[in-house]
């Protein structure tokens, strides 16, 4: 059986000299279903807050940047799969 596990990172923001992002909020939680550009969670620069689409149909299977947390550009946020993956 294969596994599928998509990491969910923080881009690099188009122009911006950023390395991190606050998370400001979880639009899904765990375990729920995400649809291809449904947005996942909020995050905000120094001078920008925007939604994290996902790049993938799925199901959030965990959660690795708790809300308020800073996170370097380029970091793993979450992990989307199927739901019968199991994540790393």
């Amino acid at each position: 059986m294969t596994i599928i596990v998509m990491d969910l990172r923080v881009p690099k923001t188009g122009g911006m000299n950023t390395s991190k992002v606050s998370v400001v909020r979880w639009l899904k939680r765990e375990g729920e279903h995400i649809r291809k550009g449904e947005p996942v969670v909020e995050l905000e620069t120094e001078k920008v807050s925007y939604e994290l689409d996902s790049p993938v149909d799925g199901v959030l299977l965990k959660v690795l940047a708790q809300e308020a947390a800073e996170v370097p550009i380029g970091e793993v946020i979450c992990q989307i799969g199927l739901p019968s993956d199991n994540a790393r």
